[in-house]
């Protein structure tokens, strides 16, 4: 990849960092419900579309993480934790439909949404067998898929149309 490409990869990524701790804040701020809207969850699946597969699993890593230490939410362990997985199974998913794959954007975030959350199910899992953390996978990613309904109808409608309006405006800004 050519260094002014790198460059802005790493500024986008960065950008999208930014935006998925900076968002839940805003949410909380006006006391709306992350676990409802997810609004960490749309600048990661953003991130899929336009980041590299091992820059997308990054920034969906470090959200949570990072957004846990600054902020508080989610609660580092086990939230934080289990977040980092799901998150970064969403970006680098996301990425590898589109870019190896070559995928449709909706089928491509359908299929990380969902991989994200199997992910997810596995890491609580393996958190209640190993550590005793009080969480059953099945009723954990049910739940999180019920509370988040209207998180996810969100994303299924904002992403896509995000995503071609960006493609088409980095197209206009490139001519």
């Amino acid at each position: 990849m050519e260094k002014s490409k790198k460059t802005r990869e790493l500024i986008t990524g960065g950008l999208l960092l930014a935006l998925g701790i900076l968002l839940p804040m805003i949410f909380h701020s006006f006391g709306i419900l992350g676990k409802v809207f997810l609004p960490m969850h749309i600048p990661v699946l953003v991130g899929g579309f336009f980041l590299s597969p091992y820059l997308a699993l990054i920034v969906g890593i470090i959200t949570p993480l990072l957004s846990g230490l600054l902020t508080g939410m989610p609660p580092m362990y086990p939230m934080a934790v289990i977040m980092a997985f799901e998150l970064g199974t969403y970006g680098i998913i996301a990425s590898l439909a589109v870019r190896k794959f070559r995928l449709s954007i909706v089928l491509s975030l359908i299929l990380s949404m969902i991989s994200g959350r199997v992910v997810a199910g596995i890491v609580v899992f393996i958190l209640a067998n190993l550590f005793g953390v009080q969480m059953a996978p099945f009723v954990f990613v049910k739940g999180s898929v019920v509370t988040g309904l209207p998180g996810i109808a969100i994303q299924l409608v904002l992403i896509p149309a995000l995503i071609y309006s960006l493609n088409t405006f980095t197209k206009t800004e490139m001519a």
